[in-house]
């Protein structure tokens, strides 16, 4: 019987998650990680045993081992557990086995997995359902990323790098939006669609499909499955989607409010919720749409559901406010594709129309942010003021390119390169004036920079205190 569960990469977002929910059934856990972290630190304190750094012992006792998809075969763990015999799973086979006598609720797409997932697992939780859920990031509400529940739904955020979620069989598979990323895993657009395709084909027999229709690649798959034979039910602003969002208007609580119609195949049309939402932004409101699609599909009560959607307030680098010093508000967010870019920026815009907006990016992987090269050009229009730091490697070794290249073809007129996040943080300490905001987008570890200004401000104001007296 399964029991202790060694994590290799315990760290990283997907299998921190998995070990929480792991902790919460009860099974012994330990992992190890190349670096300690927050997260590790979380876990430890949750009752995983952490390990820094890699060694054959580590493993002892266990009876399962789960890797990271970054960990390569050649870890000395991975070596011990081929030759101890200890089976070794990627932790999509692992969440497989925990879903499979739930319901299944899968949310994938190259943005606002985490968002619609996150809403999803609110809502239920909410309305007393207690779900299960697995996320990409702390869900503010509910204070973790990860619970074991007793009620029969599963919330899995279905990440498509390395080929995640092509482990899953869900009950019901939400898709958010298709555009190329993970050139690593991905070369070519087209092999990045015909996963999510494949995605598709895992549903399980009698499934949901939830499609976006404001994205053309998720339109595109819709048409697809449906001369396949399947029911796929699409939503979005346009009168042919299924669940439509309608008499969109911003709202004194800083995002947006509009009524959800439902428009179901050969029947007449009707209202199924109004929501009012807190998190801003037009992205926010999709994701809700596909949230609130969900519970329909589910047979939940949609307007129960809708008014949990507008108590949610986000999750962890997704427009996090970090703190607010002298009337200038400091923004953490996660985004580092040009579509999530432009996505926060206008969010921003939106909430604050009259104030100065600069953007803080710090590159995610060479990669991607050569491949998608023209886009991130375009995709700063919304600031005021643009800072690109050094690119952040991530999992790829350091090439020659450099950010400056790339703050070279933007086409934003007041775009800067300053390489290292201290240099960025001491211009942005000599530059901020009342009433900016700041927003740092980075899928990295740029994030410090806002804690930064935060800590020196508070130092400072702490300093002139004493002085005073």
């Amino acid at each position: 019987m399964m029991r202790h569960v060694h994590f290799v990469g315990i760290g990283g977002s997907g299998l921190s998650a998995l070990a929480r929910f792991l902790l919460e059934h009860g099974y012994r856990v330990s992992g190890s990680d190349r670096l300690a972290s927050v997260t590790t630190e979380q876990l430890a304190r949750a009752g995983a045993q952490i390990f820094i750094g890699h060694h054959p012992s580590h493993i002892h006792g266990a009876d399962l081992i789960v890797r990271s998809s970054a960990v390569p075969m050649d870890n000395p763990e991975i070596q011990a557990a081929h030759a101890q015999g200890i089976p070794v799973l990627k932790r999509e086979h692992l969440l497989s086995r925990l879903m499979e006598n739930s319901i299944g609720i899968a949310v994938a797409g190259t943005h606002g997995k985490t968002t619609t997932s996150a809403m999803i697992a609110w809502g239920l939780t909410q309305l007393g359902l207690d779900p299960s859920y697995i996320v990409g990031s702390t869900i503010q509400n509910l204070g973790t990323n990860a619970h074991a529940g007793s009620g029969s739904h599963f919330v899995v955020e279905a990440d498509e790098y390395d080929h995640m979620f092509l482990g899953l069989n869900p009950d019901l598979i939400v898709i958010t939006n298709i555009e190329h990323d993970h050139p690593d895993c991905y070369p070519t657009p087209e092999e990045y669609y015909a996963t999510f395709e494949a995605f598709t084909q895992r549903l399980r027999p009698g499934g949901n499909l939830i499609l976006c229709t404001e994205n053309a690649n998720t339109s595109r798959l819709a048409e697809t499955l449906k001369t396949q034979g399947l029911t796929v039910w699409t939503f979005g602003y346009l009168s042919s989607s299924n669940y439509q969002a309608i008499s969109e208007k911003s709202n004194n609580r800083g995002g947006l409010s509009f009524e959800v119609i439902f428009n179901p195949i050969g029947e007449a049309s009707y209202s199924l919720a109004r929501v009012s939402l807190q998190v801003p932004g037009k992205h926010n409101v999709l994701n809700a749409l596909a949230a609130l699609a969900v519970a329909h599909r589910l047979g939940i009560d949609t307007q129960a559901f809708a008014d949990a959607l507008g108590e949610y307030s986000g999750t962890a680098r997704r427009f996090e406010i970090l703190g607010e010093n002298k009337g200038i508000i400091i923004i953490d967010d996660y985004a580092h594709h040009p579509s999530e870019i432009r996505a926060t920026l206008s969010a921003a815009r939106l909430r604050y129309p009259n104030r100065r907006l600069w953007a803080v990016w710090q590159p995610h992987t060479y990669s991607r942010t050569q491949t998608l090269l023209s886009e991130f050009a375009q995709a700063f229009s919304d600031a005021d003021h643009v800072i690109v730091t050094e690119i952040y490697a991530a999992r790829e070794p350091k090439q020659a390119f450099s950010a400056a290249q790339v703050v070279q073809t933007m086409a934003h007129p007041g775009a800067l390169y300053i390489a290292s996040l201290d240099e960025v943080t001491q211009y942005l300490k000599d530059h901020l004036k009342k009433d900016d905001v700041v927003i740092i987008l980075s899928a990295g570890d740029a994030n410090q920079i806002g804690y930064r200004l935060l800590q020196d401000w508070r130092l400072e104001s702490e300093k002139s205190n004493v002085h005073s007296t």
